[in-house]
């Protein structure tokens, strides 16, 4: 098998009455996580994507941008 070699190998544990992994700092780090944030779990095509981006987020910014693109006159003229 060809692995990526940025590949990290994670252990499922008991965490009270459910199961958990414990993700490394450097992870973390690349992650711009910290203990007490949300991160995401999404199903892809190719299996699973941990992340700590909102995929909703996304979704608001883009309709923000939208409303913004479209009203950028009368936008400029409320900011003065």
């Amino acid at each position: 098998m060809n692995y990526n070699k940025n590949m990290q190998k994670l252990k499922i544990t008991t965490v009270g009455s459910s199961a958990g992994v414990v993700l490394p700092k450097n992870v973390l780090a690349r992650m711009k996580a910290k203990k007490g944030d949300t991160i995401y779990l999404i199903e892809t095509k190719e299996g699973y994507s941990l992340t700590a981006y909102d995929p909703e987020f996304k979704s608001q910014l883009e309709s923000a941008e939208k409303v913004m693109n479209r009203y950028r006159n009368a936008l400029k003229e409320l900011a003065v």
